[in-house]
């Protein structure tokens, strides 16, 4: 059922994929084609925001801080494993790998560099944090106020 804080969750949560995403882009390579990286990052933040964050809306401002940090570690999942089998299907088409298996443990692999590239980026883990932080209080404030 659509709720304010559902709304407002994956608003916000769409904002912080967007600003972590913007905050990641000088992680990778100059002259990378990241292609749709932000707004692929940003549709998943929606999802997310309203899946996740909204249906946790309503507990308290204590248990909001906490699940502001789930939804970003979600957030975080989603988008790698997401980025990682795009990135393992385009390799697939250039028959990069021998068997099923490889391109497995070669996605596997992709979601551990990426990942390495998010964790090594200390704005883009602030903003991913702090953002999942703040975006938190703002929908259980929104879930006190018009749910």
């Amino acid at each position: 059922m659509p709720t304010a804080a559902k709304l407002v969750a994956a608003l916000l949560f769409a904002a912080v994929a967007w600003f972590t995403s913007d905050a990641l882009v000088p992680q990778f390579p100059e002259g990378t084609n990241l292609g749709n990286f932000v707004l692929v990052n940003t549709v998943i933040g929606v999802f997310v925001g309203w899946l996740v964050m909204g249906r946790l809306a309503g507990e308290g401002y204590g248990v909001a801080l906490a699940s502001g940090l789930r939804t970003s570690a979600v957030l975080v999942f989603y988008a790698l494993l997401f980025h990682a089998i795009y990135e393992m299907l385009r390799q697939s088409t250039r028959m990069r790998f021998d068997g099923v298996m490889d391109a497995l443990n070669g996605m596997i692999a992709l979601i551990g560099e990426y990942g390495l590239k998010l964790v090594t980026a200390p704005v883009a883990m602030g903003i991913l944090i702090l953002g999942g932080l703040l975006a938190a209080l703002v929908v259980e404030f929104v879930s006190h106020r018009w749910n």
